[in-house]
């Protein structure tokens, strides 16, 4: 019988090749239908496939291999013929139209849902039907699995252990260290670290292996993870196996009620519900059946929860009650082990067909829940009720023992008695206020927690915690002596209803016996002196507890103080060296100003000197134009004309005049421009026909003098000239000559 190979791939590719509407005469199988092109080629596809991976075990270890790569689907256990019937086809195509359609059909259809399931999933759906039924697509735990590998289980051990015992037949898990017992280690070591408190138990890795048969091991995972908390499998697994003995209780139940002649003969030969059913509940049939039959039961397991179980179990008992009747304890139990597994070689049909007869009603079994908690309540308070007893009578047999070596103990009279009534009284008035004192308790309790979630601080949040923790542990200890104080008080009722119903007849008693009660009277004092002494030591230790929780809160809040004010310090010494630094760069800014104003005085006053200088030009110039007036007159007036053309010399006089005013202007026009005037000198030129020379003058030099060529064609001739030079310097030409006017005869006038 060779395994197949199923992939989430090639069932979604088979549910979407046959998606088309599921109406409701769809979901039976028994109606014709009508095969599409699309359909047809895909079942002969299948067909090639697994008649490929019937002769060719090299195929499938490769698959297995790529498998193991690439988290493709782990090897199914289901066989399935070569040649599928018309019958298969149509279950195919059905269950293609199901997952296509799954929220549709879940909803509306879930009846024929389920009578489908019970018919049977095809091996190549398992994967995906049974992730759609119990909702485990999509799961956030997936993205933790990687993550869950690399840490470190506590029960590692344990599951490298039973990793071999678990289907040790099996091609996927015989081997050691085989891809299947490495994938089964890999989930059981998951969810042991994801459920701490149930941790790994033997029966669940049978479960896991069955789900890693049919999809990869983080499918597998999560399938899981989804059985252990829907399913009530996480109860079953736990350490108490509380659950598993509710299971019990409800399934002998059923054995009393509808096979009452096996539940008697079960009774008789004392054989227990656990010692045969508690393995089908722990694994769902997988380590006694066949795996195909277990398979098929498994199928209803992910669709109707643990009442197939009950079913199954009750339809097995039935059809071998004649047997077991028969049987001890020895034969039944080898029975249960050798004969039954192989009754369903046929097929699981016989068996589910049966288990479907089965009377189960969920209301009875909801109320044979209530009484088996009921039950279970009794018998846990009678044992603690057992335990007390058996610790009171241990103390009593001491307490006799030590007042029989001390007989001299003074006898009490009955307003002693009156007294210990009284101080009874007031224990239980002491009683009633620790009741007070503990809910106050519980209430700072309360109160702090709130303040806890409050404060922002992580610091202060873990030591406001440790300080829970302090005050949680004092409130323990303090309920402790609590219970203590009430039950030395029932006690003491006890002893004085006793030491009452004594001394009511105790004069018309032996002296005998009248010495025996007055041992018990001393008895009674000893105890009430002892409980009172107690009650004062609960009290005082209550005060010290609470004295130290309130010197504990207050060392932790001026902890907290001090921290603060060491804060604030720190700061206050931050921000002083902030504000020296910020007066340091307020010195340097206000320097750099004080040194932009020196500059710009500077430049101011260089602007005026140079506005000075050029005032005074100009008013050279204007001597200048002065003198030369002058000199005209004197031309004529001392009539040094000779061979001379005066009116030409006249006119030449005037031109130079007017040139010079001219050029007095366009300074003047100049300097309104610029804002300031930047005269450096003014240059005359003389010109005598064709002979030119440059003379030029400078503020610094003054003016001299110069004898011009007294030829009379050349003065007749000549002609002054007065040109500006305007520049920056003050310093004298390269020829380093004075302003010059030239005048006829040889004569020059200085300006």
């Amino acid at each position: 019988m060779a395994s197949q190979v199923a992939t989430p791939t090639s069932l979604q590719t088979t549910a979407t090749s046959s998606s088309t509407s599921l109406s409701s005469p769809a979901l039976s199988p028994s109606t014709p239908v009508q095969l599409s092109p699309d359909e047809v080629e895909l079942l002969a596809k299948l067909e090639e496939q697994n008649r490929l991976l019937e002769t060719d075990s090299k195929s499938l270890r490769s698959m297995n291999g790529s498998r193991r790569n690439s988290g493709s689907s782990l090897v199914s256990s289901s066989s399935a013929s070569s040649n599928l019937s018309h019958l298969e086809e149509d279950s195919w195509i059905l269950w293609g139209r199901i997952v296509n359609e799954w929220e549709e059909v879940r909803k509306k259809k879930e009846k024929q849902l389920k009578d489908q399931v019970r018919k049977g999933v095809p091996h190549h759906f398992r994967a995906i039907v049974w992730q759609l039924l119990c909702n485990a697509q999509n799961m956030p735990i997936k993205d933790q699995y990687s993550e869950l590998l690399k840490m470190t289980s506590p029960c590692e051990k344990l599951i490298r252990r039973d990793i071999a015992r678990t289907y040790p037949e099996h091609e996927f898990f015989k081997e050691k260290d085989s891809l299947g017992q490495e994938v089964l280690f890999n989930v059981m070591k998951a969810y042991s670290l994801v459920d701490r408190e149930v941790g790994y138990c033997q029966g669940s890795a049978f479960i896991v292996g069955l789900l890693l048969m049919q999809m990869p091991e983080e499918e597998a995972f999560c399938v899981f993870v989804k059985l252990m908390q829907d399913y009530r499998l996480r109860e079953l697994f736990k350490p108490s196996m509380a659950e598993l003995g509710l299971c019990m209780y409800q399934f002998e139940c059923m054995i009393q009620e509808q096979l009452p002649e096996l539940h008697m003969h079960f009774q008789a030969q004392s054989f227990h519900t656990s010692m045969y059913a508690s393995s089908w509940f722990l694994t769902i049939f997988l380590t006694s059946f066949p795996l195909p039959v277990a398979t098929r039961i498994f199928d209803i397991f992910m669709c109707e929860g643990l009442e197939i179980v009950f079913r199954v179990g009750m339809a097995i008992l039935q059809m071998n009650q004649t047997e077991l009747i028969q049987l001890d304890m020895e034969g039944m139990l080898q029975h249960f082990q050798k004969v039954i597994p192989h009754q369903f070689g046929s097929g699981p049909d016989k068996v589910i067909q049966a288990a479907y007869q089965v009377k189960y009603n969920a209301k009875k079994m909801k109320k044979l829940e209530k009484e088996y908690t009921t039950i279970k309540t009794k018998e846990m308070e009678e044992q603690v009720e057992i335990k007390r007893l058996r610790t009171e009578n241990r103390l009593l047999k001491q307490r006799i023992d030590t007042l029989e070596k001390h007989k001299g103990v003074p006898r009490y009279s009955e307003e002693s008695v009156m007294q210990l009534e009284r101080e009874l009284v007031q224990a239980r008035l002491k009683e009633a206020e620790s009741q007070c004192a503990l809910k106050e308790m519980q209430d700072k309790v309360l109160d702090m927690e709130k303040r806890n979630t409050s404060l922002p601080d992580d610091t202060n949040v873990a030591r406001l915690q440790e300080e829970l923790i302090g005050v949680k542990l004092r409130e323990a200890e303090a309920v402790t002596g609590l219970k203590e104080l009430r039950q030395q008080v029932r006690d003491l009722e006890e002893h004085w209803q006793r030491h009452v119903a004594r001394t009511a007849g105790r004069w018309k008693e032996s002296p005998k016996k009248n010495t025996l009660s007055e041992l018990q009277d001393e008895l009674m004092s000893v105890r009430l002196r002892e409980a009172e002494a107690q009650a004062e030591l609960r009290e005082a230790r209550q005060r010290i507890m609470e004295l130290e929780t309130q010197n504990q809160i207050q060392s932790n809040q001026l902890r907290r103080s001090e921290q603060e004010n060491r804060c604030l310090h720190e700061r206050e010494q931050s921000l002083t060296v902030q504000n020296k630094d910020l007066h340091v760069e307020l010195k340097e800014i206000k320097r750099r100003q004080a040194e932009i104003e020196c500059k710009s005085k500077e430049e101011v006053m260089a602007v005026r000197l140079r506005e000075a200088d050029n005032i005074a030009a100009m008013a050279e110039l204007q001597q200048q134009i002065s003198e030369l007036e002058i000199e005209k007159e004197e031309g004529k007036v001392q009539g040094h004309l000779n061979h001379t053309d005066s009116s030409q010399y006249i006119r030449d006089l005037r031109d130079q005049i007017t040139e010079l005013k001219h050029e007095i202007c366009c300074l003047k026009g100049q300097r309104g421009l610029a804002g300031h005037a930047t005269f450096d000198g003014i240059h005359i030129v003389n010109h005598y026909g064709g002979d030119d020379e440059s003379y030029q003058s400078s503020d610094e030099d003054g003016v001299k003098d110069s004898i011009l060529p007294a030829d009379g064609q050349q003065r007749s001739n000549s002609r002054i000239r007065l040109h500006p030079k305007l520049g920056d310097s003050d310093s004298e030409d390269e020829d380093g000559e004075a302003l010059r006017l030239s005048v006829p005869q040889g004569k020059s006038t200085t300006v």
